[in-house]
């Protein structure tokens, strides 16, 4: 049976535009919007998603891995913050259920917003997005692998970091977002 070509090629685009789109840095003075040049994605069609919590081990994993990159830069290593991966596995649901990958979320403006409305008090906050067929590992691998992505990595000022992820009603599309913090 042929491959519809369109499809078959569908997650290597998503990668692409994940590594593309993925990228927002919100300062304390305000809201966030998605990067010039880096419109929303429609990953995949709206429906129910399968919702993650980010258990700690994997947002400890998430950490060390966000260290190493940093590290390579010379800067600090980041610890992992239970109130940034709840507003990151949040706003991978969110995005799982619209089918959307986007720095807006359905009620919220940015990561800036997301983090406060757990408790954490940021100065600021940096996301990375992406969906796709993908594992943590790799998400963190590509991420490492774009400037845009380690654009936000690599801020000096960032402390904290968070990941989560969810599933599309399509079964195969995994939303993933993770939010960078430096705390007042």
């Amino acid at each position: 049976m042929p491959v519809n070509s369109r499809y078959a090629k569908l997650p290597l685009t998503l990668l692409a535009l994940a590594v593309l789109a993925g990228c927002d840095a919100s300062s304390s003075g305000g809201g966030s919007k998605s990067p010039p040049g880096y419109p929303d994605v429609q990953a995949t069609a709206a429906g129910t998603p399968v919702c993650y919590q980010t258990d700690p081990d994997q947002n400890h994993a998430a950490a060390q891995a966000t260290s190493a990159a940093r590290r390579a830069h010379g800067l600090p290593a980041v610890r992992p913050d239970p109130a940034l991966a709840k507003a990151a596995a949040d706003h991978a649901c969110d995005m799982a259920a619209r089918g959307l990958m986007s720095h807006v979320g359905s009620t919220t403006k940015g990561p800036m917003q997301r983090a406060k409305a757990q408790g954490y008090v940021p100065h600021l906050t940096a996301e990375n997005i992406a969906a796709g067929p993908f594992s943590q590992q790799r998400v963190l691998n590509e991420w490492s692998a774009s400037s845009g992505h380690m654009a936000n990595i690599t801020i000096p000022q960032v402390r904290d970091v968070g990941i989560g992820r969810a599933l599309a009603a399509d079964g195969r599309t995994v939303f993933w977002a993770a939010v960078y913090g430096a705390p007042r």
